[in-house]
């Protein structure tokens, strides 16, 4: 009955994934380049998508389906922070247009539940492409001293003994 919002769900899936693996990529990098404020929202951004996987696993599960964990696409390995912020920009942008058109698909075939699902993902990943928009605009204000600014609070903190670990 509900085979569409299935569907739809384990395709949100496979892309929060890919966001996950991306974004702990960019985390990994981001922190190896000293810039820890970008490392760290990387890090919180692939958390909430970990709690998106759950809703819509939780939800395939009570729909009577079954939950397929495939990422929708490969890790891009990109190094620079303002490509990175691009591709998460854009990332977030798309699925925030998918879950409103999937919404509207699961309401049209009587499934509120998951139409509520997919709502709810749309205010996370509009809040998400607003953060790293933010950080975009950060970049072209201020250029590389913004960069260069979490860098060198890093090695104050860590001379300091205060990396927060």
């Amino acid at each position: 009955m509900h085979e569409k919002s299935i569907e739809l769900l384990n395709k949100a899936i496979a892309d929060e994934l890919a966001a996950v693996h991306q974004y702990m990529y960019f985390h990994f990098h981001c922190e190896d380049q000293g810039y820890e404020l970008l490392a760290g929202l990387f890090f919180r951004t692939a958390i909430e998508e970990m709690q998106h996987i759950e809703r819509c696993a939780e939800r395939v599960l009570f729909l009577g389906g079954e939950v397929e964990l495939v990422a929708s696409s490969p890790v891009k390995k990109i190094h620079d922070v303002k490509k990175m912020l691009e591709l998460a920009r854009d990332m977030e942008k798309a699925s925030a247009r998918d879950y409103n058109l999937w919404a509207n698909e699961c309401s049209a075939n009587a499934d509120s539940g998951s139409r509520k699902v997919f709502e709810g993902l749309v205010d996370d990943e509009e809040r998400h492409f607003d953060q790293y928009d933010n950080e975009m605009d950060n970049i072209e204000r201020f250029g590389e001293r913004y960069l260069a600014l979490q860098s060198i609070e890093r090695s104050k903190n860590i001379s300091a003994g205060t990396t927060g670990e």
